[in-house]
């Protein structure tokens, strides 16, 4: 070990052996599985795709690092748990990622560093990121292999808090503290992210929530001009103008909607009537009954229909509402179509706690707003690597935590030869199977 080596201090012996671990294994990453995703992003086009709507304003003779090429390492990065630009100081010489962005892993020049990263974060302007969004929307059409007869987009907002001067952030008393609330938007039948915008800490309004239907459904039908869809929300979403415009578009919805006292006198029979036959039943258990009525809100165009659900138990009666312009029956509208929309929970949830992107720590919101792009863009990459394990398997429907930890987190070893580059994964690596499986579905079709 020379000086400079780093090395683990006072681990115990082994069968009366000194046990010595040094950071000196040469040409090593903990990171293999990367190489992956970039099979994943070259069968996507992503990083070409979205590098294509960033204009690069720096000297063509002086460019060491491709827009395209930073898109691959901070994307790849993000994927890999390393989250923050300054992560890139430290992986700009790793091997593997060297060789995921496409340079050689010996040979090649270090990639590109925190402040060449923070550069591109804080230029980018208003209209790239109006392009960006646009891109992935493009890229969500682009990933079905044939055009879908029906599509169904659920829309969300998650809390995002702040803790420093960061442009849009308001104080929000539900949460108690200041933060954002992006909307995120995914379509439900196969999880694939749609859109997430960052926001305010405040509650949409219905012109806001008509805007962004009005951009991300007009830009799906110039792909797909004949789709059916239906949008999903909760009663922030159920707003008149987003209601109209759906009405206006041939966009079908179910969102929920508050109470009040015009909406509990008109399900007061449907309250009477199961309070009435749980205490002939004598049941212990909950019972619940559905109902429908037509019902106009003040602010509202028309009269609309009210899906009731009426649930009475041991602590009384309890009743929920929807508005939608669909036709299904009362139960299965509420339990088939509406209440489906809680697994979008999971979808927010892989986003922002396994992809950390809740992590809007610039102080700009335009940066903010080209971070949760990055993130929206790794969150397509890994469902892509998802969607190409066999149907059947576990895989399938892995967590991209658990994707991270048993595809992504391998040690490896890359020799950087004169013809070829070797790259030696663990011999007792246990998930080489669906690996080999992977590598497989991605491989070149040609000769």
């Amino acid at each position: 070990m020379t000086e400079d080596t780093l090395f683990l201090p006072g681990l115990s012996p082994v069968d009366g052996k000194q046990v010595q671990v040094a950071f000196e294994g040469g040409l090593q990453s903990s990171d293999g599985g990367v190489l992956l995703l970039r099979e994943v992003d070259r069968r996507l086009g992503l990083a070409e795709r979205l590098a294509a709507c960033i204009p690069d304003w720096r000297d063509p003779e002086s460019i060491s690092h491709g827009i395209a090429e930073m898109l691959r390492f901070r994307m790849f990065a993000i994927a890999a748990g390393y989250e923050d630009a300054d992560d890139c100081d430290a992986l700009r010489r790793d091997p593997i990622f060297k060789l995921a962005v496409g340079r050689g892993p010996e040979t090649g020049e270090p990639l590109c560093s925190q402040p060449t990263m923070s550069r591109l974060e804080n230029r980018v302007s208003w209209r790239t990121l109006v392009r960006l969004q646009a891109a992935l929307i493009d890229q969500f059409c682009a990933s079905w292999a044939k055009v879908p007869p029906r599509i169904v987009l659920d829309i969300d907002d998650t809390w995002d808090a702040v803790h420093g001067g960061q442009q849009l952030a308001l104080f929000n008393a539900h949460h108690d503290g200041y933060g954002f609330l992006p909307i995120h938007i995914y379509e439900a039948t196969s999880g694939k992210l749609v859109a997430a915008i960052l926001r305010p800490g405040k509650t949409p309004t219905g012109k806001e929530v008509r805007t962004i239907l009005k951009h991300v459904i007009g830009r799906i039908r110039k792909h797909w001009p004949k789709v059916e869809i239906l949008v999903r929300g909760d009663g922030h979403y159920g707003r008149p103008e987003a209601m109209d415009w759906c009405e206006d578009n041939r966009v079908f919805y179910a969102f929920g909607l508050g109470t009040n006292a015009a909406l509990a006198a008109l399900a007061a029979p449907l309250n009477e009537d199961v309070a009435v036959r749980r205490a002939l039943a004598g049941a212990a258990a909950k019972l619940r009954r559905y109902g429908s009525f037509a019902y106009a809100a003040k602010g509202w165009r028309q009269e609309r229909r009210i899906v009731a659900r009426v649930e009475a138990s041991d602590r009384g009666t309890d009743t929920r509402f929807v508005v939608s312009n669909l036709a299904d029956k009362p139960k299965r509208l509420y339990e088939r179509v509406y209440c489906a929309r809680g697994q979008m929970e999971n979808l927010i949830k892989a986003h922002k706690r396994h992809l950390a992107s809740d992590r809007t720590s610039c102080t700009s919101a335009l940066a903010n707003q080209f971070r949760l792009v990055l993130h929206s863009g790794t969150y397509m990459l890994l469902h892509g690597l998802r969607a190409a394990a066999p149907k059947r398997s576990f895989w399938r429907t892995a967590q991209f935590d658990t994707l991270r930890l048993r595809l992504l987190k391998l040690g490896a070893r890359v020799i950087e030869k004169a013809t070829r580059i070797k790259v030696m994964l663990p011999a007792a690596c246990p998930d080489q199977a669906i690996l080999a499986q992977l590598a497989g579905a991605f491989a070149p079709s040609g000769p």
